[in-house]
C-alpha cells in the first residue's frame, strides 16, 4: 500500500495540519513558561510535560511520511508498521512523563518542601511572581483544549492510535495547566503542599493513560489482535470481520493482526478464491471502515493454534 485510502485522505491531511499546529503552539507555550519559571513544582511539571508533548505530534508526522512509501528490497512488506512504532514512542512519552512527575512531586511532598514565590519586575513594575505564572499557564490551557477536541474525532475516523494518544496528551496538558494555577494560588494563600499535590494528581492521571496506551502498543507490535482506540479490548470491527470470515469459511482458522491503522487477515485451512479479489470483498457489508482491511492471505492447514478471538 503506497497511498492512503481515498476514504480517509482528507481526514489524514487534516490530522497532518493539526499536528503541525500542535508543534507550533507547543513551542510557543514552552518558551513563555520558560520565562516565568520559578520555584513552583506544578509550573515546572507543566513545562516538562509541554516539552514531552512534542513527541506524539513529531512521531505522527514522521510515521505518516514513511507509511506512504512503497515496499522495497529492504522493506518488502512496506512501511505500515512505522505507525505502530510511532504509537509505542507516543505511549512511552506519556509513561516517562507521568513516572518522572510522580517521583519528583512525591519527593517534594515527603520532604515537606515549602516553595516560595517572590516578587519579580516586569516593565519596571514589581509584582508577585504568581500573577505572570498563572497568566502564562492560562495561555497554555487554551490551545490543548481546542486541539485535543479537534483531534479525537479525526483519530477515530482514520483509526490512528498515535493521533488519539496525542489527543490524550493534549488533555493532560490543559489539566496540568489548571492544576498548576490552583497550586500556585494555594502557595499564595500559604498552603505549601498545594503546589506539589496538584502536580502529583496530574502525574497519576498521565501515567494511567500512558500505561494503558503502552499495553496496546506492545500488543500491536507483537502481532496481537486489533485493539480499540481507547482501551485494550478487541476492536469491534475486528470482531465483526473475524465472525464474517468464519461464517464464509466454516472450519477454517482465522487470525487477525493490526499493522498501524490497518488489519491483516489470515485464513488457514480453506480453499482460496479462484480469481483475484480485492480485500474489501471480504469485509462485512454492515460494518464501516472497509479500507481497514489491507490484505487477506490463505494458508494450508499447518501448525495448530488457538484461533479464538478472545
Amino acid at each position: 500500500m503506497k497511498r492512503i485510502p481515498a476514504e480517509i485522505e482528507q481526514d489524514v491531511a487534516r490530522a497532518r495540519r493539526l499536528e503541525w499546529w500542535t508543534l507550533g503552539w507547543q513551542l510557543s507555550i514552552i518558551v513563555i513558561l520558560y520565562f516565568v519559571l520559578g520555584s513552583s513544582q506544578a509550573l515546572k511539571s507543566a513545562w516538562v510535560e509541554d516539552i514531552l508533548g512534542l513527541v506524539p505530534a513529531a512521531v505522527f508526522l514522521i510515521a505518516l511520511h514513511w507509511e506512504q512509501k512503497a515496499p522495497d528490497r529492504r522493506m518488502p512488506f512496506g512501511h505500515l508498521r512505522m505507525n505502530s512504532l510511532a504509537f509505542l514512542a507516543a505511549a512511552s512519552a506519556l509513561v516517562v512523563m507521568g513516572g518522572w512527575l510522580i517521583f519528583d512531586s512525591g519527593m517534594k511532598l515527603l520532604m515537606a518542601e515549602h516553595p516560595t514565590i517572590g516578587p519579580m519586575t516586569i516593565a519596571g513594575e514589581r509584582m508577585w511572581a504568581g500573577w505572570p505564572m498563572m497568566a502564562a499557564l492560562a495561555y497554555s490551557v487554551v490551545p490543548p483544549v481546542i486541539l485535543g477536541r479537534m483531534k479525537q474525532p479525526v483519530a477515530k475516523r482514520i483509526q490512528d492510535k498515535v493521533l488519539y494518544t496525542d489527543a490524550l496528551m493534549q488533555k493532560a496538558d490543559w489539566m496540568t495547566g489548571l492544576a498548576a494555577i490552583v497550586g500556585i494560588a494555594g502557595v499564595g494563600y500559604g498552603l505549601w503542599w498545594a503546589d506539589s499535590a496538584a502536580a502529583l494528581l496530574i502525574a497519576l492521571d498521565i501515567a494511567h493513560d500512558g500505561l494503558r496506551a503502552l499495553r496496546v502498543a506492545a500488543a500491536e507490535l507483537a502481532d496481537g489482535a486489533p485493539r480499540a482506540l481507547d482501551s485494550s479490548d478487541i476492536a469491534e470491527d475486528a470482531r465483526a470481520l473475524h465472525d464474517h470470515l468464519q461464517a464464509r469459511y466454516p472450519g477454517a482458522r482465522i487470525r487477525l493482526r493490526e499493522t498501524g491503522r490497518y488489519i491483516m487477515a489470515q485464513v488457514h485451512g480453506a480453499t482460496p478464491p479462484a480469481e483475484r479479489c480485492d480485500p474489501r470483498d471480504f469485509w462485512p457489508e454492515a460494518v464501516p471502515n472497509q479500507w481497514r482491511l489491507a490484505s487477506v492471505s490463505f494458508a494450508p492447514d499447518g501448525i495448530d493454534f488457538d484461533h479464538r478471538l478472545g
